[in-house]
């Protein structure tokens, strides 16, 4: 097997020609890529629930809208929590509940006393569910052109508009990319 670039921290953009309706249109960041296959969450599907509803002092914590999102089809009975903690890990202490993923981006620990994180986050979203893919699986979907691959922000994780984030992240790209963002929901109606 061939070694895998980790595109840990990056997201993947679902391509207009992907098929499958798990990921129409969505704005995946990945928490995990390596040789051992690949976890993120899907970044704008919110859910009608709150999260004070399901994990009690956490819900002051979530940035709006305060509601669970749908991170993916995979242990949708699990939640994840991924929080931007301005500055990160840089100076080489994270805050105890908090592992970093990507820069300022990173994996809190739900079980935690939320106090305990509560003054270093600058955002939090929770999550029910991920997305995963085994070994070499999210390669080949690359190579089908599925998805494309763009940096992260730490705003992508905590949109107040997770409706337009499709769209958002394909405009701020360079060249071709960004015209996708004025690709139509339902090209036939072109």
């Amino acid at each position: 097997m061939t070694e895998v670039s980790s595109l840990t921290g990056r997201l993947l953009v679902a391509t207009p020609a992907l098929a499958d309706p798990n990921f129409d249109r969505a704005v995946v960041l990945l928490l995990d890529h390596d040789e051992e296959g690949s976890l993120g969450v899907v970044l704008n599907r919110p859910t009608p629930v709150d999260v004070a509803d399901i994990l009690e002092g956490w819900g002051d914590l979530a940035g709006e809208p305060g509601v669970v999102f749908q991170g993916g089809p995979v242990s949708l009975d699990s939640a994840l929590g991924v929080a931007v903690v301005p500055g990160g890990a840089g100076n080489g202490t994270a805050p105890l509940g908090w592992r970093q993923v990507h820069g300022a981006i990173g994996l809190v620990d739900l079980e935690a006393p939320p106090e305990l994180l509560a003054s270093a986050l600058g955002s939090l979203r929770i999550f029910a569910g991920y997305a995963g893919w085994g070994p070499g699986q999210l390669e080949e979907e690359l190579a089908d052109g599925a998805w494309y691959v763009v940096e992260s922000e730490p705003g992508d994780v905590s949109s107040p508009a997770p409706e337009r984030l499709w769209r958002e992240v394909l405009r701020r790209q360079r060249g071709e990319l960004a015209m996708v963002a004025t690709y139509p929901d339902d090209p036939s109606l072109n």
